[in-house]
């Protein structure tokens, strides 16, 4: 059996150490679609190194994004990457991420669940520096044809949207080089970049990563609704209902509570509002 939950769940967790400073944070930002119009103050904090604050979702990339390979490669695992798919993120901040920073990274296999046609792996990453815990990150995988070995099938909750308009409604346009920018904090994979590549994947063109959608849906909602206060966040979560193609345009819908809860939905908006992002929720602190 390719997966061994008992044995995966049971291993040592493994670390690492990263570094980033801010031309990663930059970068990171320019991938995202910041810097549009390139003089205005407020995106100068997500471009300008004298003015620079961190959105939360880069803790999603810092390292090259490691943290999930380090998951990957555990005990009680051998399995196909190309049979893995990217179900939901989700990003728990424990404080404001600094501009240049080195810290431990932590992942392990937190559950495995059984499906039926699909396992599902939940990988967890959790980074500290000197100074304490920053970020806890949850992945979840579907690995596809790896189901039935009689786990726990976990839970499968859907997150229920207010029976009222949203509060706001945005758009936001996706660069034509979106993912070629994007694939350069380390997510290499050629689907978003080759086009033969794609085609082979069942795609006519190679398509956006779902952690850009993530991290673009993100600035949007603190752009929008916190007031561009990256420190307002407590956690995000999302789960990938489907693709977006540079050259898009993100259609994103926001209801706000008085809990300090936004609920968002995202749409591709060029394409009759096909589902890209559900069960989206950003607590605040």
């Amino acid at each position: 059996m390719p997966i061994d939950a008992a044995r995966a769940v049971a291993a040592e967790p493994r670390s690492t150490t990263i570094a980033w400073d801010h031309k990663d944070i930059q970068l990171y930002h320019l991938g995202l679609g910041a810097g549009r119009p390139a003089t205005d103050p407020d995106e100068l904090r997500y471009t300008l190194e004298s003015r620079l604050h961190v959105l939360p979702s880069f803790a999603t990339v810092a390292g090259a994004g490691m943290g999930v390979v380090g998951g990957l490669s555990a005990p009680g695992l051998d399995i196909d990457l190309a049979s893995v798919l990217h179900g939901s993120q989700r990003v728990e901040l424990h404080r404001p991420i600094p501009v240049k920073g080195t810290a431990t990274s932590t992942s392990r296999v937190a559950a495995v669940y059984d499906k039926g046609k699909a396992a599902i792996l939940v990988l967890r990453t959790e980074a500290a520096d000197d100074d304490g815990p920053l970020w806890t990150s949850d992945a979840q995988l579907f690995v596809r044809g790896e189901g039935g070995f009689g786990g726990e099938r976990g839970p499968s909750e859907r997150l229920e949207l207010p029976e009222r308009a949203p509060d706001r409604t945005v758009e936001r346009a996706v660069r034509e080089d979106a993912a070629l920018l994007y694939r350069l904090s380390g997510d290499w994979n050629p689907l978003h970049a080759d086009p033969e590549f794609a085609k082979l994947a069942g795609f006519d063109r190679p398509i956006l990563h779902g952690l850009c959608t993530y991290g673009m849906t993100l600035k949007a909602v603190v752009d929008t609704l916190l007031g561009g206060d990256v420190a307002g966040v407590r956690s995000y979560g999302a789960r990938f209902a489907g693709v977006v193609f540079p050259g898009e345009t993100l259609r994103i819908r926001m209801w706000s509570d008085d809990r300090g809860r936004v609920r968002v939905t995202v749409t591709a908006a060029d394409r009759d509002d096909a589902p890209v992002l559900a069960d989206t929720l950003l607590e605040t602190m």
